[in-house]
C-alpha cells in the first residue's frame, strides 16, 4: 500500500468564546486531513491548534501539513514507525499538527485490518463519562452556569482558574456552595499561579473537596513542582508539563505529580500517547484524557485510544460541547448527556460533512 496524496483543509468551527489563564479563543484553530491509498481507501485526520498552549498556529499547522504530505507521498502508511520518524526527521516539535498525520496512520491500520480502532489497539468497551468545563468569568456568574450544568445532568465540573488567588478561591466556594456536596469539582490553572498564589489558593480550598488542580504553575517552575506536592491539600495533575513519554518519566520520577494529562495536540498523536499512558500504569499514576477544541472527529479517536487504554481513569472529553457553534462531522462519537460511547465502524469511524468541507480552504498534495 503506497500513499497517493493528501487533502488538507482550514478547518475553522465557528463557536462561542471560551476564556482559561492564557487567553481567549473566539474560533478552533482546527486542520483536517484525508491521506489517501491507493488501496481505494484514506485515513482522516484532525487537529485543534491552541497557541497559548503549544505555540502552534492554525496557519502554521497549514504549512507544515503541506510539507509532512510532501514527505509522506509514495511511501507505505503501514510502516507506521518509518512514516513518523519521516516528520520527527523533518522537524522538532510541531506536536498539534503532527497529531492529525499520526491519527490518519491509525486510521488507515484500523480500516485496513477491517476493524474498529478500539478494537485495533487491542481494547474494549467501557462506560466513559466526562466532565464539562467552566471558563472563567466572574465568581457568581460561573456559579450560576455551575447550577446550570448540574440541572442539566452533569455530575463532574472542571473549573478554569489562574487569574489570581484570592478571586480564584471564591470562584470554587461559591462553585461548592452553589451545587452542593455530590458533584466532582476539578480545577486548572493553565499555568496562571505562581509557586506562592499556587500554595496559597490551594490550601484555600482545603475544605472545598477539589478533587485535583491541573498545571498550577508555567512550565519553568516544573522543579518547585515537589515542594507544592508536599504543601498543596489538593492532588496534582500535570498538563502542559507533559508533551511527551520523556516529560512523563521525569515528572513521575520526581514526584511533582499525582496525575497526568494526555492530549493528542501535545504529544503528537496517539503512538506517543499509548507511550505516556503505559508510563503511568507501570509507576501507578493514573492519567486523563484531555483535548483542545476539536470536533467530533478527534473526539472520535480519543474515545478509541480511551477504550484501549485502562490506565485512563479521568475523562475531560468536552470539547465539542465548550461552544462549537456547528457540528461538522459524520459519524463518529455520540453523546448521550455526558455519557460518551461509539459504534464499531472500522477505522476512527468519524469524517467531515463534504457540505461543510465545501466552505473551507483546500490543498492537495
Amino acid at each position: 500500500m503506497l500513499i497517493t496524496h493528501t487533502d488538507i483543509y482550514r478547518f475553522s468551527i465557528a463557536m462561542e468564546p471560551f476564556t482559561i489563564a492564557t487567553g481567549t479563543m473566539t474560533f478552533a484553530q482546527n486542520t483536517f486531513i484525508r491521506v489517501h491509498t491507493d488501496a481505494g481507501f484514506y485515513g482522516v485526520g484532525e487537529c485543534s491548534a491552541f497557541p497559548m498552549i503549544v505555540g502552534e498556529t492554525q496557519d502554521t499547522c497549514l504549512l507544515m501539513a503541506r510539507e509532512f504530505a510532501a514527505l509522506w507521498k509514495g511511501k507505505d502508511p503501514l510502516d507506521m514507525a518509518a512514516r513518523l520518524q519521516d516528520l520527527h526527521n523533518f522537524t522538532a516539535n510541531n506536536a498539534t499538527i503532527k497529531s492529525a498525520f499520526d491519527m490518519a496512520l491509525y486510521d488507515i491500520a484500523a480500516k485496513n485490518a477491517g476493524l474498529p480502532l478500539y478494537q485495533y489497539l487491542g481494547g474494549s468497551r467501557r462506560p466513559v463519562e466526562t466532565d464539562i468545563t467552566i471558563g472563567i468569568g466572574q465568581p457568581d456568574d460561573m456559579a450560576a452556569k455551575a447550577v446550570k450544568l448540574k440541572q442539566s445532568g452533569a455530575t463532574i465540573l472542571k473549573i478554569k482558574l489562574g487569574k489570581d488567588a484570592d478571586t480564584d478561591i471564591e470562584r470554587i466556594s461559591k462553585i461548592r456552595q452553589a451545587v452542593g456536596p455530590e458533584m466532582k469539582v476539578r480545577i486548572d490553572a493553565n499555568q496562571g499561579w505562581s509557586f506562592e498564589d499556587a500554595v496559597k489558593a490551594l490550601q484555600g480550598m482545603a475544605s472545598l473537596d477539589v478533587e485535583f488542580c491541573e498545571q498550577p504553575m508555567r512550565t519553568w517552575y516544573d522543579d518547585l513542582l515537589p515542594r507544592l506536592m508536599e504543601l498543596s491539600p489538593v492532588k496534582i495533575m500535570a498538563d502542559e508539563s507533559v508533551y511527551n513519554h520523556h516529560d512523563a518519566r521525569k515528572q513521575i520520577n520526581s514526584k511533582s505529580c499525582h496525575y497526568i494529562n494526555i492530549k493528542f495536540a501535545k504529544s503528537g498523536g496517539i503512538n506517543e500517547a499509548i507511550k505516556i499512558h503505559d508510563i503511568g500504569d507501570d509507576l501507578g499514576i493514573p492519567v486523563m484524557m484531555g483535548g483542545m477544541l476539536e470536533s467530533r472527529i478527534a473526539a472520535s479517536a480519543q474515545m478509541h485510544f480511551v477504550y484501549a487504554s485502562p490506565n485512563v481513569k479521568f475523562f475531560d472529553m468536552d470539547t465539542c460541547m465548550l461552544g462549537h457553534l456547528e457540528d461538522p462531522v459524520v459519524g463518529g462519537v455520540t453523546y448521550n448527556g455526558y455519557h460518551l460511547t461509539i459504534d464499531d465502524t472500522i477505522g476512527i469511524g468519524a469524517d467531515a460533512d463534504e457540505a461543510f468541507l465545501k466552505k473551507c480552504e483546500k490543498w492537495v498534495v
